[in-house]
């Protein structure tokens, strides 16, 4: 069985990609989201794995970008995050992507 492929999807916007957490299907929550123009990606009821991409860059995110750090300011976290991002895609050799970047494979083909 070989690996399997996956396509990037461009998106002009951002995607709130979560669980079905309490938390996340607050009213007010999502309300926000919404009048921020943040599309919401949650996974279906009881259906954990669904979302499990989104769930496996989130967890490298926190575990390798200490992302899950409280930080001083909106500036500071907008900031470690555009940074973990730009390693994540332009530095970060992925084995999955036989050692080179996100970037590099999904720049060849697009």
């Amino acid at each position: 069985m070989g690996k399997p492929t996956y396509q990037a999807k461009n998106t002009t916007g951002l995607i709130h990609h979560s669980d079905r957490g309490i938390q996340y299907c607050n009213n007010v929550y999502t309300q926000i989201l919404k009048r921020n123009n943040i599309d919401i990606n949650m996974t279906a009821e009881n259906h954990r794995y669904e979302s499990a991409m989104a769930e496996r860059v989130n967890g490298i995110l926190k575990d390798e970008f200490y992302l899950d750090q409280t930080f001083d300011s909106l500036q500071h976290a907008k900031r470690a995050t555009k940074n973990a991002i730009n390693l994540y895609n332009e530095i970060r050799l992925h084995l999955f992507l036989d050692y080179q970047t996100p970037n590099m494979v999904y720049l060849k083909t697009a």
